[in-house]
Formats: structure tokens, C-alpha cells, sequence
């Protein structure tokens, strides 16, 4: 990854029906996205169902999870569904694992898991990794992407995935990033070869409710969840990220899909 081309990946993970499901992945592969990505909470849908779908839908699209959260499954069953995924998607499939978002604790009590300390909850990332690319066999494993934040998580992305995902608050700056970066530099033994993320949750000047309430305020002005302008004033602040970072994939929620998709053009494979 040494060149650090961009991609762009749309984040999806509840629509009214399936036949809208699938009309947005083959919608995401048309737009030029890299993945279709979907996430592992229960208020969306299960995410290895529904890659599934999306993977009989379309025939080049990356398809990826955003992210499991590694208490919720016994790594044994999850390496089997991995290799599942694998298989019906012709290799395009992406493991996106991570410990947990804030929230995930009540998800686990639901399922009827132990969700654990965070000492308990990486070392189950380190079970789920080795049995997943145990499980692969001669065949090859999936591409890994890890969300982290904190440094011991960076720490760990850095040594083990393929892709680190950042993931940081939506106040965070483009100040902010050198400290995670730096960590993740610290940490690994090649950094070259590793892909950094980063999400937008705001594309446009109008921000979702859900976001305003979370946040409880405006973000700052230079905040890396938000990107607007031009397509080609989009496209610069990116690669000034990049430059300044070496961050190169791109995430984003569906409902932005379009409204992205210029900048997709300019710059995905660059």
C-alpha cells in the first residue's frame, strides 16, 4: 500500500425491504465504490445475511463487515461463516472486526454474551483473527480491517490488519489525526503496507438529526467527519489527508451515496 490509492466504501445497514437492499449495492457498485459495507448492531441487518444478498446482487463490488464486534461470536463460528462469505462472494469479501462500539455491551445482553473486559475483548479479537485465517486454509484469507482508537487498539490494528480504521469522534480535527497516526507508526513493524480509514457522517452543509443530537452542537469547522464544496474542493481537501496522513479509504454513510459520487470519480484508484 505503499502508493496509498484511494477507496471509498458506503456504509449500509437497514432500508425498507430487500428488494431496495440489493437495488443499493449493485447502486454502490455502479457509482464506482470500492465496498459495501454493513454493520453489526441489532437495529440494522445481521451483516453476514446480508452480504450475502448484496454478493448475488453484484458482481465487483468489495463486500465487507463494518465491524463485527468479536464478544458477540465464538471464533470457531465465525471463521466458519468468514469462509462462507468468502466463498459465495468470489473473494470479495472484507472482514471489518473490531472490540465493540460504546453501545455494544446492551447488544451483547441481548444476544445472551459475556461482552467482557477490555483485556477479555481483544484477546477475543486475537482468537477470531486466528481462526479466521486458520479456517482459510490453501485458500486466501480474507483482506482484515480493524477499527481502533484508543493506543493499545491502534497498537494492535497496526500489527495485525491490513486496513486500520480510525475511529475517532466527528469533533475530531485534521490536527487530530497526527497523534493516531504517529501511534500506528509507532506500532507496526511495516507501515507501508497498511491502509488507513477514516468516516464521513456529514457530506453537504446539512447535518442529520441523529448526528446534531449525539454531538449535542455544531462541529468544528475543520472537522474530519464533514466535507463539503465543489466536488474538486471535496476532492483536495482528501488529498491534502492524504498527504498530510496517509489516509485513503474513504467511508460513508448510504444516504450520501450520490452526493459523493462525484468525488468517488475523481479520485477512487488515484
Amino acid at each position: 500500500m505503499a502508493d496509498r490509492l484511494f477507496r471509498f466504501g458506503i456504509v449500509a445497514g437497514r432500508v425498507k425491504d430487500a428488494g431496495r437492499w440489493t437495488a443499493l449495492a449493485r447502486r454502490a457498485e455502479d457509482l464506482g465504490y470500492a465496498t459495501f459495507l454493513a454493520p453489526d448492531t441489532l437495529g440494522t441487518l445481521p451483516p453476514l445475511l446480508a452480504l450475502s444478498a448484496a454478493a448475488a446482487a453484484t458482481t465487483s463490488i468489495g463486500l465487507g463487515t463494518f465491524v463485527l464486534a468479536a464478544p458477540y461470536r465464538r471464533p470457531e463460528q465465525l471463521a466458519w461463516e468468514v469462509s462462507g462469505m468468502g466463498f459465495l462472494s468470489g473473494g470479495r469479501f472484507e472482514l471489518g472486526l473490531g472490540v465493540g462500539r460504546p453501545a455494544a455491551g446492551e447488544d451483547a445482553a441481548r444476544l445472551g454474551v459475556p461482552f467482557g473486559t477490555p483485556d477479555q475483548r481483544i484477546r477475543q479479537l486475537e482468537e477470531a483473527l486466528r481462526h479466521a485465517r486458520k479456517w482459510a486454509g490453501a485458500e486466501p484469507a480474507p483482506r482484515v480491517l480493524i477499527a481502533a482508537s484508543g493506543a493499545r487498539m491502534l497498537g494492535f490494528a497496526a500489527r495485525n490488519a491490513d486496513t486500520v480504521a480510525l475511529g475517532l469522534p466527528a469533533t475530531t480535527t485534521e490536527d487530530g489525526l497526527a497523534e493516531p497516526v504517529r501511534l500506528i507508526k509507532l506500532a507496526s513493524d511495516d507501515f507501508d503496507r497498511l491502509e488507513l480509514s477514516a468516516g464521513l457522517h456529514v457530506v453537504g452543509n446539512e447535518m442529520p438529526p441523529w448526528l446534531a443530537q449525539q454531538i449535542g452542537g455544531d462541529l468544528p469547522a475543520d472537522s474530519i467527519a464533514v466535507l463539503d464544496g465543489t466536488p474538486r474542493q471535496m476532492a483536495d481537501r482528501l488529498l491534502r489527508r492524504r498527504d498530510a496522513h496517509q489516509i485513503s479509504y474513504i467511508t460513508v454513510n448510504a444516504m450520501y451515496a450520490d452526493k459523493l459520487a462525484s468525488v468517488v470519480e475523481l479520485l477512487a484508484g488515484t
